[in-house]
């Protein structure tokens, strides 16, 4: 029999065998997660998200923490697996709300599928945090741009310019909204501005082309449009936009073949369809024309140009009703008919009314 001071030493011994244990494991838990961590990131860099993605799905099954949750996100949103990147981001944000890079990347998904509230509110988060990330501030610049908020997007773009006045993108950030605007001259000075500090920036030679060509300085257009062109040769808009230039230069035909290159590259893309539409009406296509008006307002039933352009080619069919019923709607949402169209419409009227009298 064991003497009660021999089962205390053995019940100590025990306890001491176990905790020492409990404290490999920990250690080897920690070392394993920081491990898979460590060689997620390596696969990481490689591009190899796959590999990374398993890695980090063993790091976080060994309690690695907000980081592996984070690190799984990045290779899961470079991969294009973008609502499961998103979760990650979330998950991230509910262990360390604090991690401004979590809403940074997840307002960066919210905002590429057009939910702009949402990625301003998470730009925002990661404003507070870091106020002086220049990312965070150009970033919610650009969504609060396309929520339609230009005052309040052109005070994001200059406190990024201010932190870091030799960040091009924000200069041509701003140089788009101020365009928006129709402040042509400061827009065209600010996209400048960006080229000089890169002269890859094919965003600022496209919003520069688009200042120039509402100031009719076409051939200014025409050559930002060609250099934004072959530094992206695979961005429709850019082809869309040249085709918009050359229709005001009274060439049809190179537009058609502008605009046909941009609805291969993006067929949902409204603004080409319109402007196709209106390289047919130049050229008296006009079921071609309407065909193409009518994609257009499919795709963005608020295009004005659309309806206004279709207006004028059911007048040159001497379709006055339908005429008068797409002008009526292009001035319903801000849009303004040409001098030419108003000019016909009122002379088609006259006609009209001149014949109803002699019957």
């Amino acid at each position: 029999m064991l003497t009660p001071g021999i089962l205390r030493s053995l019940i100590l011994l025990l306890w001491l065998v176990t905790a020492a244990a409990n404290v490999q494991a920990q250690n080897s838990r920690a070392f394993s997660a920081a491990s898979y961590l460590e060689r997620g990131n390596q696969w990481l860099a490689k591009g190899e998200w796959d590999r990374a993605i398993a890695d980090y799905d063993m790091a976080i099954a060994f309690d690695a923490g907000a980081i592996a949750y984070y690190n799984r996100g990045v290779a899961r949103q470079r991969k294009g697996d973008l609502s499961n990147a998103v979760s990650d981001y979330n998950r991230t944000i509910e262990m360390n709300p604090r991690y401004a890079n979590a809403y940074l990347n997840r307002g960066a998904i919210l905002y590429g599928q057009g939910q702009y509230k949402a990625a301003i509110s998470d730009f925002g988060r990661a404003i507070e945090i870091n106020p002086r990330d220049t990312r965070a501030w150009n970033n919610r610049g650009s969504a609060l741009s396309d929520h339609g908020n230009l005052g309040a997007a052109i005070a994001d773009f200059d406190e990024a310019i201010k932190l870091d006045p030799r960040n091009a993108e924000a200069w041509g950030n701003r140089c788009g909204a101020l365009y928006r605007k129709g402040a042509l001259d400061a827009a065209i000075a600010d996209c400048s501005r960006a080229l000089r500090l890169d002269a890859h920036n094919a965003a600022a030679l496209n919003s520069r082309g688009l200042a120039r060509q509402e100031k009719s300085e076409l051939d200014g257009a025409l050559a930002d449009f060609d250099r934004a062109i072959t530094l992206v040769p695979q961005q429709a808009v850019f082809y869309s936009n040249r085709g918009g230039a050359w229709l005001l230069k009274d060439e049809p035909g190179r537009a058609l073949s502008d605009l046909n290159r941009a609805l291969t590259l993006d067929p949902k893309l409204a603004g080409a369809w319109s402007n196709r539409g209106v390289a047919h009406l130049g050229m008296s296509n006009f079921p071609r024309a309407v065909a193409d008006f009518d994609q257009a307002l499919k795709l963005n039933p608020r295009l004005a140009d659309a309806y206004c352009s279709r207006g004028a080619t059911w007048l040159a069919q001497g379709k006055l009703s339908e005429a008068e019923a797409d002008f009526a709607r292009c001035r319903s949402l801000g849009g303004t008919p040409k001098p030419e169209a108003e000019r016909l419409l009122q002379e088609s009227r006259k006609r009209l009314s001149g014949r109803t009298v002699r019957q």
